[in-house]
């Protein structure tokens, strides 16, 4: 016998655009695996610190795109399942968390490479390693252009023209997901910038310690990208209230007629999706259904709970 035997209405966050950023993203993560392997291989081969640090900062994105495409394929494939309360469409945000915590370790590692590398330099063959960090920028520009959301900016304009007031906080129309494997592939395309001017700096200047000098700049930089990370996706799953703007407007909306909201959670469902729950107090209580008309216009409430109660609001 099934959990729920009687059909329900759905429960299906996904994003607009989810199997398209499914498939780019595989896409990505071939071209990303195979310029990490001729990174690492190379860099080692040539003694750049530079470049291998470049590398294994790609491997670090190669697991992390992959990441990020298992969890589109997963949240797809489950998002029917009764079993997950308010869909799948947080599946993107798990995955970004465990890509932030895989690229601080990262990151760690590639610095203390780098610090070993300046205090014990090794030669380094300029000329051989040049050739397969523009190659990687390359691979790199190409990811980032498979992994931009062109449409995400007309989407925006989606938004009910009230919940524009203030125009600062609209995380809640992103695909987290994607923006974390876009925002990964530029960090890296960053990283090969950084490689490629160590290696010009020691081709034509013999200035052998710019080499790891970047290397413990990308070190910076992925730590950073990590952190940033970590807080976005820790906010959605800990169901944060996305935008507080928002969250006072659609309040401002339900108190209407001396009716007060005593109950309020405004959160994250996935892309595109936010959910509601809200419980009033009104001495002439309407129905769920008045109240939910009042935000008819706020488009991305995809799942909203309205519960009235009789009563004289405390003042």
């Amino acid at each position: 016998m099934p959990l729920f035997p009687t059909k329900q209405h759905g429960h299906v966050f996904l994003g607009s655009r989810h199997d398209m950023h499914e498939r780019r993203t595989w896409q990505v993560v071939a071209l990303t695996a195979a310029m990490m392997v001729a990174e690492i291989v190379g860099g080692t081969l040539f003694g750049s610190m530079a470049l291998v640090a470049d590398g294994w900062h790609m491997s670090a994105h190669a697991a992390a795109l992959a990441l990020a495409a298992v969890a589109y394929r997963v949240a797809r494939k489950h998002q029917h399942n009764a079993y997950f309360t308010f869909g799948t469409g947080k599946f993107g945000e798990l995955a970004a968390f465990g890509n932030a915590l895989l690229l601080l370790v990262i990151a760690l590692l590639i610095g203390y490479e780098s610090l070993e590398r300046l205090f014990m330099p090794v030669p380094i063959r300029f000329a051989e390693a040049l050739p397969i960090a523009v190659l990687g920028l390359v691979v790199n520009l190409a990811s980032a252009w498979l992994l931009h959301d062109h449409h995400h900016h007309d989407h925006d304009h989606d938004h009910d023209h009230h919940d524009h007031g203030h125009g600062h906080h609209h995380d809640h129309a992103h695909d987290t997901n994607l923006r974390a494997a876009y925002v990964h592939v530029l960090a890296d395309a960053l990283t090969s910038v950084l490689a490629i001017a160590a290696l010009l700096a020691g081709y034509f200047g013999g200035i052998g310690w710019v080499d790891p000098i970047m290397g413990l700049v990308g070190t910076v930089v992925i730590g950073i990208w990590s952190w940033n990370l970590l807080k976005a996706a820790s906010r959605t799953l800990l169901d944060r209230i996305p935008d507080p703007a928002l969250a006072a407007r659609i309040r401002d909306r339900l108190e209407q007629d001396g009716d007060r909201v005593i109950d309020f959670h405004l959160w994250r469902l996935g892309p595109e999706h936010l959910g509601l729950i809200a419980s009033i107090v009104s001495p002439r209580p309407q129905t769920p259904d008045h109240y939910k008309r009042q935000l008819a216009d706020v488009t991305r409430l995809a799942h909203i709970t309205i519960e009235v109660h009789r009563g004289t609001p405390a003042t």
